[in-house]
């Protein structure tokens, strides 16, 4: 039946036809919800993440408490035991032009509280750090309710090497969290090898108070 009105209406123009962009309708509807749907998701998913390479990111919501969960760095000696770059973060101070870090570090086994002021430089979304020599580092990722991600390079000497770290807002975070940790790792040429999971060791939280 539904052949024979197609050919009638094709040919004979009938005024009781049903109307072929009518029947259409509802599923180009159905096509464009879809499609709205998957664009909202995306916009959703990009919204998420803010960085300083993006240019939208609100820095005073990076204040507050904060854990070392993972660090990375393509010079392992200086994330291992009694490296310089095996810090346990434990507070982020928004400033005027600059971030207030407090940390801890483990000297011979015992925890020993620092603090460091970091300062805007020209760059964008860029400071600069004395510690263990120069360094310059950026915000690569943050949401600021869970975790946040820094790219760190330290001079030293004429030498020079990375380092990464992803803080959470909770002592760890999940494992696909981790894992976007790691690849953003691997994408600035630091491999896994070179990525030690902190929440397996002693971080100084008894100290935390």
């Amino acid at each position: 039946m539904s052949n024979v009105l197609e050919v009638e209406c094709g040919h004979h123009q009938q005024r009781d036809c049903p109307d072929r962009e009518a029947i259409l309708f509802p599923t180009n509807m159905k096509l464009l919800l879809l499609l709205l749907s998957l664009g909202l998701t995306l916009v959703c998913g990009h919204a998420e993440d803010a960085s300083s390479t993006r240019g939208n990111l609100d820095v005073d919501k990076l204040n507050g408490d904060w854990f070392s969960i993972v660090v990375a760095s393509n010079k392992r000696e200086k994330i291992e035991e009694n490296g310089s770059m095996r810090v346990f973060m434990q507070h982020i101070d928004v400033l005027e032009n600059s971030l207030g870090f407090k940390f801890r570090i483990k000297e011979n086994g015992e925890c020993r509280e620092l603090y460091l002021v970091a300062y805007k430089t020209p760059e964008d979304g860029e400071y600069f750090v004395e510690y263990d020599g120069g360094n310059t580092f950026t915000i690569l990722k943050t949401d600021y309710d869970r975790y946040v991600m820094f790219h760190l390079i330290n001079f030293k000497n004429g030498e020079t090497f990375q380092a990464m770290v992803l803080y959470g807002r909770t002592k760890d975070l999940s494992s696909d969290i981790k894992e976007k940790f790691a690849k953003l790792c691997e994408a600035h040429g630091i491999t896994r090898d070179n990525i030690i999971d902190l929440t397996k060791t002693d971080r100084c939280l008894q100290a935390r108070g």
